[in-house]
């Protein structure tokens, strides 16, 4: 099996991480790391396009040189520079600089004077008081880290989902390709559609004397067997994520499905739901006395017990019981209810295609409209828009837009909230647009009331439309600043603003809880890809994913309306 691009980024990553350790050119560190996220946000393989003879040093981000180490390391699966570092730097500090507030200075401190080089010894370190006779550190700082790192424990070994889905997409391939096999399906946290994957569970039925646990073990992805038997087997794939296969019977699919999706609090309510009314509910299927009653559908195990069938992305036991047994369950909101994305970017930014690329995508994709809104230019944008090129990019939008008769190219920016809380460009320029996506890009560490008050200054301006990517977090990197995300909610719905749901899966911001609270405060969001790419506006998938978690319906979406409905809510009143 070829190296996967996950992997590549992951090795490149790495890589940054080390250099930046042992102050190496922050443009070469920079190079690694865009390197990475170009090529884990990439819909080819590159494996793939070097097997087509394809030029990868035409790429977005990828030179002559990259495009030789990527060569590498799909060639040998090692890159040589990568195990040269790690040779005289422990690759294990790599791992601290995911820890918000740990930068390469920091962790370099903690490694040559306190000899930390894990969690467990940062947290020991913290409690005893060490930290804070650090120079660059103090007390404060000791007690925001030990704070991180009750974040930061177990999720270092949880993977984002469109990592887990890179992994699982080659591995059920091979599965289905087993002779005898009939259906192969992913359970667990996976189907649930979480953000965050810690391992894998996967269903296979197949009919008797199949070889699918002798296929799975010799995967050649599989780094170490940990057991082998006829029903159940479970490896360590090369990329450090657990799996576990299991051989179910038709008779018993359905209620192994239910049990091993989970969650585990919800099948705990199922089970004394079935113990009240008699029955023994397992992985085998719904049982009276000793007879099976149920069991070869999900639907009839549901019904079994008295509950309307619940979608997996529900299955949390956040209140979804208790709908499913009035009848009250929402109707979630499908991909093909999304009419259009309201956030994308551009080469004339940080994106990747042209602005006619981007919308020919979007029409492919069945949309009736797409929002161009690239970076307005402030300190942490400094290639972004500025008067001149965005006045520019509206006369292209125009020009794009007479020559389109089948979609529209709405007129936008991604602008920058001050610390003050104003935009990053006059209203005089905003208000010839047809929305402004506006958004916290720096400044992240200000005061929980501070950081609330200025986001809620910024949406007192009538220019203002969407509140981009709303807590700033980055999946396993950086946690979400504080914010009184209710408050704003509230103060978004007077004013008719709206909230995003940023479908990046580095982001998935808002989270499942937070849709969920908008959907109680009664507040609408954009589901929006964020895409810096073409390919990039499959993330919206992502989005519908974190919406349905959060119990959101076709109706508290804006993106799910026709454009004329959606400039009257873009309206402010």
């Amino acid at each position: 099996m070829p190296v996967s691009n996950t992997e590549i980024a992951m090795l490149f990553d790495r890589l940054a991480d080390l250099l930046e350790m042992e102050d190496a050119n922050p443009f070469r560190v920079r190079a690694y790391r865009n390197a990475a996220r170009s090529i884990g946000d990439y819909s080819s393989s590159m494996a793939d396009l070097l097997a087509q003879h394809k030029d990868l040093s035409t790429l977005p981000g990828i030179g002559k040189d990259l495009a030789e180490k990527i060569r590498t390391i799909v060639e040998t699966g090692k890159l040589p520079l990568l195990e040269e570092v790690e040779a005289h730097t422990p690759a294990a500090l790599s791992e601290l600089m995911k820890i918000e507030g740990l930068g390469p200075k920091r962790v370099k401190a903690l490694y040559q004077q306190l000899h930390i080089t894990s969690a467990e010894d940062l947290e020991r370190a913290a409690r005893s008081g060490k930290l804070r006779e650090l120079k660059g550190f103090g007390k404060k700082i000791e007690e925001k880290i030990l704070l991180r790192l009750e974040h930061f424990s177990g999720l270092e070994k949880r993977i984002r989902l469109l990592d887990a889905e890179v992994i699982v997409k080659p591995l059920l391939a091979w599965l289905q390709q087993t002779r005898g096999v009939k259906e192969v399906r992913v359970a667990g946290s996976f189907r649930r559609r979480r953000e965050t994957v810690g391992d894998l569970d996967i269903l296979v039925t197949a009919s008797r004397g199949s070889e699918v646990m002798d296929r799975f073990v010799r995967y050649d992805q599989v780094k170490e067997v940990i057991s082998s038997g006829k029903t159940r087997s479970s490896v360590i794939l090369r990329t450090g994520l657990h799996v576990d296969l299991r051989v179910v019977t038709q008779a018993s699919q359905g209620a192994a499905l239910c049990y091993f999706t989970g969650s585990k609090a919800h099948n705990i309510a199922i089970r004394k739901i079935a113990v009240s009314k008699g029955y023994k509910i397992n992985e085998y299927g719904v049982f009276k006395n000793d007879r099976r009653i149920a069991g070869k559908t999900e639907q009839d195990v549901y019904r079994q017990v008295g509950l309307a069938y619940i979608e997996p992305e529900l299955r949390e036991n956040r209140g979804e019981i208790e709908a499913a047994r009035k009848n009250a369950l929402p109707e979630l909101v499908r991909l093909e209810d999304i009419r259009g994305d309201l956030h994308c970017h551009t080469r004339a930014t940080d994106g990747h295609n042209s602005l006619e690329e981007m919308a020919t995508a979007a029409r492919a994709r069945g949309y009736e409209y797409l929002a161009i809104s690239d970076h307005s230019r402030h300190l942490t944008v400094a290639h972004g828009l500025d008067r001149k090129g965005l006045l520019s990019e509206i006369r292209q939008i125009d020009r794009l837009n007479e020559k389109l008769d089948d979609i529209v190219i709405l007129k936008a920016i991604e602008v920058d909230i001050l610390e003050d809380g104003t935009l990053d460009l006059p209203d005089s320029l905003l208000g010839q647009l047809d929305l402004v996506v506006a958004a916290v890009h720096y400044k992240f560490n200000l005061p929980r009331r501070k950081q609330t008050e200025r986001i809620i200054r910024a949406m007192d301006n009538p220019c203002f439309n969407i509140l981009a990517h709303p807590t700033g977090r980055l999946i396993n990197e950086r946690a979400a600043y504080e914010v009184d995300l209710e408050k704003i909610m509230t103060a978004a719905k007077e004013r008719g603003c709206f909230l995003e749901v940023n479908a990046q899966p580095a982001r998935l911001d808002l989270t499942d809880s937070d849709c969920k609270l908008a959907k109680d405060t009664g507040v609408k969001v954009a589901i929006s890809s964020d895409a810096h790419s073409i390919g990039n506006l499959d993330y919206m998938r992502f989005g519908v994913d974190q919406a349905r978690r959060g119990w959101l319906e076709a109706d508290d979406i804006l993106n799910t309306r026709k454009e004329d409905e959606l400039r009257k809510l873009l309206q402010r009143h």
